[in-house]
């Protein structure tokens, strides 16, 4: 079963997604980001320049486009929302999900963390994908990342 969590009280998600990425990929993990395709290509630059030492490996899934084959091992995949994983590529474990819409994948990840900002609208709509993935029968836990968020 997947394990669903919503990181909430999240300041800057760029931010904190890079550092959750980079995480991620130190851990051998494969990581699929989606959100508005506006956000992710603000990640996409973000990944270059967060850290002036490192670089997250990662690749920016486009519609259409072919992935060449030396980028299929690839740790951190970005796509925009409502675009569905390749069959070609190996599938990744983790969604990072940055999107206003519930994952409708959810059941297929091993886990799929949810970044909640302390906008009122994002807020409203992460209730939303709360329910939606509960519906779904799905566990779902809170972290309240608050502070921690920009340190």
């Amino acid at each position: 079963m997947v394990d669903v969590s919503f990181h909430t009280g999240v300041e800057d998600r760029t931010t904190y997604a890079c550092r959750l990425l980079r995480k991620a990929a130190r851990q051998g993990a494969r990581v699929l980001v989606r959100g508005a395709p506006a956000e992710m290509d603000l990640l996409d630059k973000a990944l270059w320049t967060f850290e002036a030492q490192e670089f997250v490996p990662h690749h920016r899934l486009r519609p259409g486009r072919e992935v060449a084959p030396q980028l299929e091992r690839t740790p951190v995949w970005l796509m925009d929302e409502g675009e569905v994983w390749p069959e070609a590529l190996v599938p990744a474990q983790v969604l990072l999900q940055m999107a206003a819409e519930a994952a409708q994948d959810a059941e297929k990840w091993t886990r799929l963390i949810e970044l909640v900002g302390d906008d009122p609208e994002e807020r409203r709509q992460a209730r939303q994908r709360w329910r939606a993935y509960e519906a779904q029968g799905l566990q779902v836990q809170a972290v309240n990342v608050g502070a921690r968020s920009h340190e």
